[in-house]
């Protein structure tokens, strides 16, 4: 894991307002769709990416199939990326070339690609690896409970 500083996750977290999700599910149970939910629940504008559905609609917004073809005046600031680590380059340069508004590349627990953060780096945007933006979003503003789960459910049972 790299070492962030919780202020810097924080100040990423706070900061971006609109997030494209690379690799979203529209099926509830994948990881990727319950990150981009808890994400639009807390007041993110979420950009959903993903090829095999686009068209569609999902969090409010139609589903794109590449960063590309995110109309240019949705300004997105920031990626998550939810596809394997071999995946990333093409992905983190699509992102530099239409993405104007981007601060941060974030990519999900388990993914990296130093080359392509070094690229991206180089264009002045912040990136984050090896981390899930909820999980992170939950420890740093408190809303982990027991067990690290963040159910919603409220119940007085032990």
């Amino acid at each position: 894991m790299g070492g962030y500083s919780d202020e810097f996750l924080k100040k990423v977290l706070t900061d971006a307002r609109v997030i494209a999700v690379v690799g979203v599910s529209p099926n509830p149970i994948r990881p990727s769709h319950y990150v981009a939910r808890y994400l639009a629940l807390r007041g993110k504008r979420v950009i959903p990416v993903n090829p095999g559905h686009a068209g569609q609609r999902l969090f409010g917004e139609e589903v794109y199939p590449d960063l590309a073809a995110i109309p240019s005046d949705v300004p997105v600031d920031m990626v998550d990326i939810f596809r394997r680590s071999d995946h990333v380059p093409p992905i983190v340069d699509d992102a530099l070339a239409a993405l104007p508004q981007l601060r941060t590349v974030w990519m999900q627990i388990g993914v990296r690609h130093a080359a392509a953060a070094e690229r991206a780096e180089a264009a002045g945007v912040e990136v984050i690896q090896d981390r899930c933006p909820k999980i992170e979003y939950q420890r740093l503003f408190g809303e982990l409970r027991m067990g690290g789960f963040a159910t919603g459910i409220i119940s007085s049972k032990l």
